[in-house]
């Protein structure tokens, strides 16, 4: 497209040389007839007539290809100016539409990240302010004398105060993950044993929820290049969700498989209450929380950024009254490395 636009401002450029030199000619031959020369009459006729026509030609041309030029030039600067629901039409030459095409492919995504960020900081602004007035409200009655500084009501400000850290190190997480700049430390790791560790460190909060959790992992499961870190973290998001969503007396499997090709897969399946279809097409969406659902909303949203960050991808299987199943998959090896902090 680059070429055929070049070839395009080229043949532009001869006509515009063709009209200078017919035009310098035409007004010698005329200072000369002026002059009492003699010139042949036919010839300054039929330059007079070329002259007009290629201007003419040259001049609805460059009516044609101004005005979609004029159009993006206006939107542009309507862009600038923080309109970013501007759209132009798409015509003119085929070089033009596909800048219009491409501005118009520009201008919808800087509107839909525009949208985001106008609902993250809603979002956020939303989930920091219950703790933060948690924490207020605790140490106005402190100050006032409401409540004694004992133990009790202390306890319940270092709760409210974790569980502000703790979404702004999940805000961090996400926003680093998002962004393409979460530092990771891949190397090969035994995930059959990271599956145990991780497993194992939820097995009390599974037994106090009368909740049965199984560990299922094939012995000669592969150890993929991932970062152990970052994967346990995934684990720890989809156990502790499964858990919170399964009744007791119910089940919270762990299983884990791999291919040919050295990737491992990994599902956490539960016998919780579902989810139906609406709600299961957006459990990966930060701060979305389904009608039976607690926490921030940002659980699996980071479970999906830190897998997608090491090559793999991640998927939920639902169906009201009968479950859950979260995978993902991770490649054996990932030559790309995001970029450092």
């Amino acid at each position: 497209m680059r070429g055929r636009f070049l070839a395009r401002v080229a043949i532009f450029a001869t006509l515009l040389v063709l009209i200078a030199v017919g035009g310098a000619t035409l007004v010698f031959l005329l200072l000369a007839s002026a002059l009492g020369a003699v010139v042949p009459a036919p010839h300054g006729a039929l330059l007079a007539i070329l002259v007009i026509v290629v201007a003419l030609l040259l001049g609805g041309g460059v009516r044609r290809a101004a005005a979609p030029i004029g159009d993006l030039i206006e939107a542009a600067g309507r862009v600038e100016a923080g309109d970013y629901d501007v759209r132009v039409p798409e015509r003119g030459a085929r070089e033009i539409r596909g800048l219009a095409r491409a501005f118009n492919q520009m201008a919808g995504r800087l509107e839909r990240d525009a949208v985001q960020r106008r609902r993250l900081l809603a979002d956020v602004s939303h989930e920091l302010r219950t703790p933060l007035s948690v924490i207020q409200g605790n140490l106005e009655a402190l100050l006032d004398g409401v409540h004694p500084p004992d133990h009790e009501h202390l306890a319940a400000l270092l709760d409210s105060s974790r569980t502000l850290l703790r979404l702004v190190d999940d805000l961090r997480t996400l926003s680093l993950a998002e962004a393409g700049e979460l530092r990771l430390h891949r190397e090969p790791t035994d995930l059959a044993q990271l599956l145990r560790e991780s497993v194992a460190g939820f097995r009390a909060g599974a037994e106090a929820a009368d909740v049965t959790l199984d560990l299922e992992v094939p012995d000669d499961l592969p150890s993929p290049d991932i970062d152990a870190t970052r994967t346990q973290q995934v684990l720890a998001n989809l156990l502790s969700n499964a858990l919170r969503h399964t009744p007791r007396g119910g089940r919270v499997t762990v299983r884990a498989s791999h291919s040919v090709s050295g990737s491992v897969a990994v599902e956490v399946q539960d016998t919780g209450t579902g989810m139906a279809p609406e709600v299961a097409s957006r459990v990966f969406e930060r701060f979305f929380r389904g009608p039976d659902s607690g926490g921030s909303g940002l659980g699996l949203a980071i479970a999906r950024e830190l897998v997608v960050a090491q090559g793999g991808e991640i998927s939920a299987q639902s169906q009201e009254g009968e479950g859950t199943t979260i995978r993902f998959t991770l490649p054996a090896t990932f030559d790309r490395q995001p970029a450092g902090l």
